[in-house]
């Protein structure tokens, strides 16, 4: 029988006590009151429980559904892929495990593992998806597979097949949006990215007409890539922000005929990272989302704006066609010459509102000090907002913290995940799902050493902005170097 279990806010609510953080040139808000959504259910020895990371989100209307990866393997993937559903803007959520994913999925699936999960919804025919990347027994990325829902995010079907690599295949790092827009002429379409590393890290892209039953792949530039994360305009244009297969730089490509072709790519900005000591941070991939008026954001830590790499921010850029960008701009967590590092951002913005109004929310973590090593290091996060589309931006809040970098589990680094994310409710209001952890000494095999789960903000982050400026990069180019990957990022 599916695991599901609904959880309410009266009792699982986390008080999180604590006054400001005095940070350079920055005071945080005070910690907001968390309500755990999710605890991994898993006790195979050979992977790390209780631990639950990497979590996306997707909105629509009053419902938000979190997805991440539920035990975590040291060297690649995880037991499950693990989902938590809100119907009603956070006051209550329902969570519960993939079937018939992996062998250690209720029924089980045939695949050894499952990486990068991903979800979004299809309005046409009213179905909700989560795409996971399926890992064999050798640890190799095989097959992109997507479970559907029917009945509002609560319960899950069986996988479909995407794409199944063939023997010299090593897939990795996929991601799905679909087209919400009823007047677009693709509209219903849904689209997924990912890279097989073992022909190159070559970009693969797979478009659905029927809600996710069926999938045919799209024609690409045959471009090295990793970590792209699709999204849509309302004139039925395809625009997906991603980065080389170096990291070293941000790119686009773009579909206008409904994901049969793609086209690119075109540098977005090159990328300069400090990087979170001893964490396996997410730095060089991207954070994508658009307004209701099809304005693309696409955000990533970045080092740019401090003297001599000393740290990063959050920075973005932004495109109304997909192929000319912005100038970098660096969202105003801290000031420049502050010691705290930002990294892993979640980059929202609310559909119903574009332009000059938009309002924006980045989730992110941070480290007070951009210097520490990994038994100094406090990990914390963070909340930052604007009402006027990023010309200034509120307060950061801060969410919790501190976490001690050992007691998360050791997965090429001490890890939260590549990537988190920021969805708006109906209410306005944002509502990130995250990874949360307490204790300090999380061990493999040891069930009971970690404590690393899903937490959502009880009440929700009201997009507040104020009156910090952003700061806008002037007369910088992009440059590529560097080796592709000698690794991939599942």
């Amino acid at each position: 029988m599916r695991r599901r279990r609904t959880i309410r806010r009266a009792g699982v609510v986390l008080t999180v006590l604590g006054l400001s953080m005095a940070m350079a040139k920055t005071a945080f808000a005070a910690h907001v009151p968390l309500t755990q959504v999710s605890q991994d259910p898993y006790t195979n020895t050979d992977s790390y429980h209780q631990a639950e990371l990497e979590p996306d989100t997707y909105s629509f209307g009053s419902t938000v559904v979190g997805v991440s990866q539920v035990g975590r393997f040291s060297n690649g993937g995880a037991n499950n892929i693990g989902w938590a559903t809100t119907t009603d803007n956070g006051a209550t959520w329902t969570h519960g495990f993939l079937p018939g994913t992996t062998v250690y999925a209720t029924p089980p699936g045939t695949w050894a593992r499952i990486s990068d999960p991903s979800v979004a919804y299809d309005a046409k025919h009213d179905v909700w998806m989560i795409v996971g990347l399926a890992i064999d027994n050798s640890v190799t990325g095989k097959a992109v597979l997507v479970n559907r829902s029917t009945d509002g995010g609560l319960t899950w079907q069986n996988p479909v097949t995407v794409s199944q690599g063939g023997g010299s295949s090593f897939y990795d790092k996929e991601w799905i949006t679909c087209d919400n827009v009823a007047s677009s002429p693709f509209y219903g379409n849904c689209y997924v990215e990912w890279d097989d590393a073992g022909l190159g890290n070559v970009l693969k892209m797979s478009r659905s007409t029927n809600g996710g039953t069926t999938w045919q792949l799209s024609s690409n530039p045959g471009s090295a890539v990793i970590g792209g994360q699709p999204v849509t305009q309302p004139n039925g244009r395809v625009v997906v922000p991603i980065s080389d297969a170096f990291s070293n730089n941000v790119e686009s490509f773009v579909s206008n005929d409904g994901g049969a072709t793609y086209t690119g790519p075109t540098v977005v900005a090159s990328i300069s990272a400090h990087g979170a000591p001893g964490i396996r941070d997410g730095s060089g991939l991207v954070s994508a989302e658009v307004d209701g008026a099809g304005k693309v954001f696409v955000a990533w830590n970045d080092c740019r704006f401090r003297s001599g790499c000393s740290g990063d921010d959050i920075v973005y850029s932004t495109s109304t066609n997909g192929t000319t960008w912005s100038a970098v701009t660096r969202i105003p967590i801290t000031g420049t010459s502050s010691t705290v590092e930002a990294f892993l951002p979640g980059m929202g913005v609310d559909h119903s509102t574009s332009g000059a109004t938009a309002h924006l929310g980045v989730t992110f973590y941070f480290l007070p000090n951009a210097s520490c090593s990994v038994s100094t290091c406090k990990i914390n996060g963070g909340f930052i907002s604007s009402t006027n589309g990023g010309s200034t931006w509120g307060s950061p809040v801060k969410l919790f913290g501190p976490i001690v970098e050992t007691a998360l589990p050791n997965a090429g680094g001490y890890f939260l995940g590549d990537y988190i994310s920021t969805s708006f409710g109906s209410n306005g209001k944002a509502y990130p799902v995250v990874a949360f952890a307490t204790g300090s000494s999380c061990q493999l095999g040891q069930i009971t050493s970690c404590h690393e789960f899903l937490v959502a903000p009880t009440n929700g982050l009201a997009a507040t902005g104020g009156t910090r400026p952003s700061t806008t990069e002037r007369g910088r180019t992009s440059t590529a170097t560097g080796a592709i990957r000698s690794r991939t990022a599942f």
